[in-house]
């Protein structure tokens, strides 16, 4: 994998990663099983992502679109 593909890649594992922990976040289910199965400390920690994961995910998609824009 060259430099290049990397830097066309990389912003579509920022958005996904944004994408999936916002589902995390957003979904009351997957927020009580992780209140139960985890400890206070790590499911803290878990919700403290919420900032990185809106941040990832709008500069993620806004980073993908400008590579597919530009690619094309």
């Amino acid at each position: 994998m060259t430099l290049k593909e990397l830097d066309f890649y990389f912003p579509f594992v920022v958005f996904f990663y944004g994408a999936i922990m916002m589902l995390f976040h957003s979904l009351p289910t997957l927020r009580g099983l992780s209140e139960a199965h985890y400890p206070n400390e790590l499911h803290q920690r878990l919700m403290a992502t919420r900032p990185l994961a809106v941040i990832s995910l709008f500069l993620g998609g806004f980073w993908s679109l400008q590579n597919l824009w530009i690619g094309l």
